[in-house]
């Protein structure tokens, strides 16, 4: 399974996001001036203003699918966000892969680098802030169209044009769709085994492992 990347994306933190003086880096722009290097916390220039929900390990790269533009378009109406790459604060843009096609797990080779798999993207009010519109978060968690995270295991490079490969799957019964209905999607009501053998997934990041594991009881 193979794609290329559309556009890479990075972003600087913004102090006056929201009106209560809410800093963001959600807001990301296209690479235009070649390779960017892919460090254990993410692109080459990209930054998030709150790292106790964004950044991180398990958070360094966000990828999200340039396929969902089309439906947005028919909730929204016209958007000017959704006329370029980066309306989801993304940083790989895509199109042909989606969350049921991605499993917990994956290995990735990107550019230069290796990454893998390790959760869905949980949508917060930012999404709706920067659309304008209550409506976006609920229907990014109704819905699953929200992209999914990944874990840097082999620093490199990436640009614009780069292959993304699947090398490697070993959970292909958990998609990225599943388990964000699971844990996030309010899907969980009578899947206590599942709740289980998702706490213990090694691959899984730890925040929604110790998400499943309070779901399970």
């Amino acid at each position: 399974m193979r794609t290329l990347v559309q556009a890479v994306l990075t972003g600087a933190i913004n102090p006056d996001f929201s009106p209560d003086g809410e800093a963001s880096a959600i807001a990301k722009a296209v690479v235009e001036d070649g390779p960017r290097t892919v460090h254990r916390l993410g692109i080459e220039g990209d930054e998030q203003a709150d790292l106790n929900v964004h950044g991180g390990r398990d958070k360094a790269i966000h990828h999200y699918p340039r396929d969902h533009y089309l439906r947005w378009r028919l909730e929204l109406g016209p958007h000017p966000l959704l006329d370029q790459a980066g309306a989801f604060g993304e940083n790989i843009s895509t199109l042909g892969w989606k969350e049921e096609a991605l499993c917990i797990g994956d290995r990735i080779r990107m550019g230069t680098a290796l990454v893998e798999v390790a959760q869905g993207r949980q949508p917060c009010w930012k999404q709706g802030h920067r659309f304008g519109s209550n409506k976006v978060v609920a229907a990014m968690v109704a819905s699953g169209r929200t992209g999914w995270y990944y874990r840097v295991i082999e620093e490199g490079s990436v640009a614009a044009g780069d292959v993304l490969e699947l090398v490697g799957r070993v959970h292909p019964e958990w998609s990225v769709a599943r388990v964000f209905g699971l844990l996030i999607g309010g899907q969980h009501k009578g899947e206590k085994a599942a709740l289980k053998e998702l706490s213990r997934l090694r691959e899984l990041a730890d925040g929604w492992r110790e998400r499943a594991t309070k779901l399970a009881g």
